[in-house]
């Protein structure tokens, strides 16, 4: 019974809106239905309509929310267009850094939302 995939990852934030507003603006991902589930919070979709993130609203139920990633590092996608996505990042005023991985044909853009988890988008040439 081998695992296939990373079904989705969850993160807990002290600012809702501004996290949507994050991962819909400089990655694409749109919020989506989500289950009757007892913490307020919101799914949000990845263009193959996968609910790839779960956000939990801290803030709204007066949970202590830490910043940063603690012991995660990152989460990484796999994306496409590297141009394309520096283009888009110039445009929406993101902060961001590159890296590219020589021998194995992979470009990289590093990102952090909101709450200080850095996102790793990855382009295989």
């Amino acid at each position: 019974m081998p695992l296939k995939k990373l079904h989705h990852y969850n993160i807990w934030t002290a600012d809702l809106q501004g996290t949507l507003e994050f991962y819909s603006r400089v990655l694409g991902l749109e919020e989506g239905p989500r289950p009757e589930i007892p913490t307020p919070g919101a799914w949000m979709y990845d263009p193959s309509g996968e609910p790839v993130l779960h956000i939990y609203d801290g803030g709204a139920i007066g949970r202590d929310v830490p910043h940063g990633g603690g012991a995660l590092d990152h989460v990484a996608f796999e994306a496409e267009d590297f141009e394309a996505m520096v283009a888009h990042m110039e445009a929406t005023g993101t902060a961001y850094t590159t890296n590219l991985v020589e021998g194995i044909g992979l470009s990289q853009i590093f990102v952090d939302d909101p709450n200080g988890i850095t996102i790793e988008l990855n382009f295989m040439d």
